[in-house]
């Protein structure tokens, strides 16, 4: 099974973060995998997004035209990156920034109102990881263990007092979705 999936949102929202857990997981779990990363000229606050591919067979090329998912994070990411998920894939939309719905109905849409839910944890900066969990339960693309395993590759040491929180977000967003 190979699972390509576009993560985008702006820059500070993590985006970053959650591609490279899921490549992390991936390799945990001796997948093929890429990770491409594409950032706006702006550190903060600009467009950021990135490829991800997780795959039982050999990775040919890390760029993806047809995405079998996309987490959208706020709406110009949904704007830009709807159109690229394959019929029958899945979109997940981060509902606390996005107000319109998706215009597709030959694909799966999850709305997810990720920055509520991070904020009910006590901290914003965790709605990157609801999204995460909810795609992780909707595809079953790398399991919840090896994206828990991962979080001290990517976090580093210096941030490991973060990872409780991080694996109950991931944990409200699966639970979010099933």
């Amino acid at each position: 099974m190979t699972h390509q999936i576009i993560i985008a949102g702006f820059g500070g929202q993590g985006i970053m973060s959650m591609g490279q857990l899921l490549a992390y997981a991936g390799m945990l779990e001796d997948k093929n995998v890429s990770w491409l990363p594409s950032y706006g000229p702006e550190m903060r606050g600009g467009t950021a997004n990135c490829n991800v591919i997780i795959s039982d067979d050999m990775v040919a090329s890390p760029i993806i035209t047809k995405a079998t998912a996309v987490i959208a994070m706020n709406k110009p990411s949904l704007d830009k990156f709807e159109n690229a998920v394959s019929r029958g894939g899945l979109l997940l939309i981060n509902s606390s920034l996005i107000d319109r719905k998706a215009s597709r109905d030959d694909i799966e849409v999850c709305y997810i109102p990720a920055n509520e839910i991070a904020e009910k944890l006590g901290n914003s900066r965790v709605a990157n990881m609801v999204m995460l969990g909810s795609y992780i339960a909707k595809s079953n693309a790398v399991s919840p263990g090896s994206v828990i395993n991962s979080l001290t590759k990517v976090l580093g040491s210096s941030k490991a007092h973060f990872i409780p929180i991080n694996q109950k977000a991931l944990s409200m967003g699966a639970e979010y979705v099933k």
